[in-house]
């Protein structure tokens, strides 16, 4: 198998156990013995973190390639 398939794979598998534990965790709060108010401001306030995370996480990848880029950019 070439190694780009094997990123690949890999990639597909990391993404499958992140959605799997994002479903997870979103049918862990919603069957909780909790009232309607408490289960939406702990969804609300999880959306919140799980959001701020992303944008940083996604403003590091731009960030990376970025300066992978630079060298390219300037004919190096």
């Amino acid at each position: 198998m070439p190694e780009s398939e094997d990123k690949n794979s890999l990639v597909y598998l990391l993404a499958g156990f992140g959605l799997g534990a994002i479903v997870g965790a979103a049918a862990g709060v919603l069957f909780a013995p909790k009232a309607g108010d408490e289960t939406r401001a702990n969804i609300g306030g999880k959306y919140k973190e799980i959001k701020g995370r992303t944008e940083e996480w996604v403003a590091e990848q731009k960030a990376k390639r970025a300066s992978k880029l630079e060298p390219e950019e300037l004919g190096a």
